[in-house]
C-alpha cells in the first residue's frame, strides 16, 4: 500500500498522547492499520478487544476515522507490514529514553526487513510526560485522568481498578 502505515503499540490505556500521533498521522497517510500488540512479558489492564474498543471510541467522532484499521497482532511487527503490503512504521517517541529503545527496534527491523521504514513523530510537548505506566499508577490510587486519557478511558480505567481491586 503506497500512503499507508502501521502504528504498532499496546495502548494499554490509550493515552491523550497516542491520540496526538494518531491525529498528526492521519493527515500525512491515507491508511492507517492500529496494531493493538499482546507482549506475553506485560500484565495488561485491558485485554486485546478492550483496548481496540477504547481506541475506536476515542476516533469515532473524528473526521479521519474511516482512515484507521484496528487490529489485535502478536509475532514480528514486519511480518506484519509485509502482509499489509506496507513500509512504513510509525512509533512515538516522547525522550531520550524512548529514542534509545525505538532506535533499536528500527535497526532490528530494518536488518530484518529493509524495505521497511521507521518514522518517528513527538507528541505536543505537554504530552511528552504521559506514558501508560503514569496512567494505570494515577488511576490505581483514584487520581484524576481527564489530562492524561480521553474521558472513556479514564471510567474504564476506573472501573478495572475498583472491580478488580488492582
Amino acid at each position: 500500500m503506497k500512503n499507508a502505515a502501521i502504528y504498532p503499540g499496546s495502548f494499554d490505556p490509550l493515552t491523550n498522547g497516542h491520540l496526538d500521533i494518531l491525529e498528526r498521522a492521519a493527515e500525512m497517510f491515507d491508511k492507517i492499520f492500529i496494531t493493538v500488540a499482546v507482549n506475553n512479558k506485560k500484565t495488561a489492564v485491558f485485554n486485546g478487544e478492550e483496548r481496540i474498543e477504547l481506541i475506536r471510541e476515542a476516533i469515532k467522532e473524528k473526521p479521519w476515522k474511516e482512515k484507521i484499521e484496528i487490529e489485535q497482532f502478536t509475532g514480528l511487527l514486519i511480518d506484519y507490514a509485509r502482509k499489509k503490503d506496507v513500509r512504513i512504521l510509525l512509533r512515538g517517541v516522547r525522550q531520550i529514553s524512548d529514542f534509545e529503545y525505538e532506535f533499536r527496534m528500527a535497526l532490528t527491523n530494518r536488518r530484518l526487513a529493509p524495505e521497511i521504514d521507521t518514522l518517528f513523530l513527538m507528541p505536543d510537548e505537554q504530552l511528552t510526560f504521559i506514558s501508560a505506566t503514569i496512567v494505570k499508577e494515577v488511576a490505581a490510587w483514584g487520581g484524576d485522568l481527564s489530562s492524561f486519557v480521553p474521558d472513556h478511558v479514564a471510567k474504564a480505567l476506573q472501573d478495572k481498578f475498583r472491580d478488580q481491586n488492582l
